[in-house]
């Protein structure tokens, strides 16, 4: 018995994706930042686990959120987020293995999603398990308890030393962490052209930043 929490916003125009603008315009940017949202819903829907929990920040409007449990995010910087997802997922399930994923990979495949969660399953309540990003970031950590997760309100956020600042932490608590694959994160634009290639040829975000770029000057 495993469980799937996703953390991300609602796609809006000025508040999504920033970091694209320039060179794509703020509805680019949601745009693109839809598509990956989408996506990795589908991701999330098609990988076989117990439960799939969304920490959702701002109304659903156009999202697909059917067969997905939906928590509001708390208010708070991104570590404090983050925190409160774990314990509102897993909250009645507290040693339900719950793997945390954004909606900035959304190259991730249901294969990858079992695996990681097999590892973390497999190696036991205390270890937990973290996916790094080449930015210094992290793109998904596993845990079996919402106690893992309350380390992450101290852990700053959004910088080039923040997966490692998580591991540390996360290691101060008594857990081995058990590294999972690195993966690349949108966070510029050219992040989502590299990101989009590796997503099926069918995926929104495949679609949808082909059509942003043919927009922009070469």
């Amino acid at each position: 018995m495993t469980q799937l929490l996703v953390i991300t916003k609602a796609p809006v125009p000025g508040k999504s994706k920033t970091r694209l603008t320039p060179p794509c315009t703020p509805l680019q940017a949601s745009t693109i930042a839809a598509a990956a949202v989408g996506d990795t819903l589908d991701v999330i829907r098609a990988t076989p686990v117990t439960r799939r929990v969304v920490a959702l920040d701002g109304a659903p409007g156009d999202l697909d959120l059917h067969d997905l449990v939906v928590v509001p995010q708390v208010e708070g910087d991104l570590g404090t987020r983050l925190a409160a997802a774990f314990a509102d997922a897993m909250a009645g399930d507290g040693d339900l293995p719950t793997l945390l994923v954004g909606m900035d990979t959304p190259q991730i495949s249901p294969g990858l999603l079992t695996d990681c969660l097999d590892r973390l399953v497999a190696a036991g309540p205390g270890h937990a398990a973290l996916g790094v990003a080449p930015d210094g970031g992290w793109w998904a950590l596993g845990v079996h308890s919402p106690d893992a997760a309350a380390v992450l309100p101290d852990v700053p956020m959004s910088r080039d030393d923040t997966a490692v600042n998580t591991r540390a932490a996360l290691e101060a608590a008594g857990l081995t962490v058990l590294d999972l694959p690195v993966l690349t994160d949108v966070d510029h634009f050219p992040d989502a052209l590299a990101v989009a290639e590796l997503c099926p040829p069918t995926s929104r975000m495949r679609r949808v930043v082909a059509e942003v770029a043919a927009t922009l000057p070469d």
